[in-house]
């Protein structure tokens, strides 16, 4: 992983990157019809916008995307740099559209799975791997359901240098037993970010 992506305990917050060139690798994706299909402007208007805007650069990151929906933060990801990502989600038509997002972009280093963030975390955890950037965005109103297991699993799976980002229903703060970077309320969202 790059230094910018630590860097951010500095704490500047960086101009966000320019995207040139990415528009003709998205245009396929403007036109999906699918319920979950991942759409890049509503994706990352607000707060996903937002989350990148803070972290700066997440070239080299190895990414684990938990309760991944339409895979619109590790696609992100990904295409700025990423060099590997774990799209978790527990819906099957998600997971389904998550490939047929990856297939259109034609993005590698993606590994996607149908199963629930606990599970999963369990397995990388046992396994001993470690992600530079972990993204937890479970529904809203789930949030409480799963605080205590994330707070538990995901420092296990967290690189020394590494960075969470919770998304959560402006009216939640999110506390996991890391480093408070920062918590953001976007509309109905907030973005908090931890580090080791």
């Amino acid at each position: 992983m790059t230094e910018p992506l630590t860097s951010l305990r500095a704490a500047s917050v960086p101009d966000r990157p320019s995207l040139d060139g990415l528009e003709d690798k998205w245009a396929a994706v403007w036109q999906a019809e699918d319920t979950y299909a991942f759409d890049r402007e509503a994706a990352l208007a607000g707060p996903r916008e937002a989350v990148f805007s803070i972290l700066g650069s997440v070239e080299d990151a190895s990414v684990l995307d938990l309760f991944a929906g339409s895979g619109a933060m590790g696609l992100e990801a990904l295409s700025r740099g990423a060099t590997s990502c774990l799209f978790v989600e527990r819906d099957r038509e998600a997971v389904r559209v998550i490939h047929a997002n990856l297939s259109k972009l034609r993005l590698t280093g993606a590994v996607v799975v149908a199963r629930d963030a606990a599970s999963a975390l369990r397995e990388e955890r046992d396994r001993s791997r470690r992600y530079d950037l972990v993204v937890a965005d479970p529904p809203y109103e789930e949030w409480d359901l799963h605080a205590a297991v994330l707070a538990e699993l995901v420092p296990s799976v967290l690189a020394d240098d590494g960075l969470v980002v919770v998304e959560t229903a402006d009216r939640v703060e999110p506390a996991l037993p890391l480093a408070l970077v920062t918590t953001r309320r976007y509309g109905s969202a907030r973005i908090t970010v931890f580090s080791r």
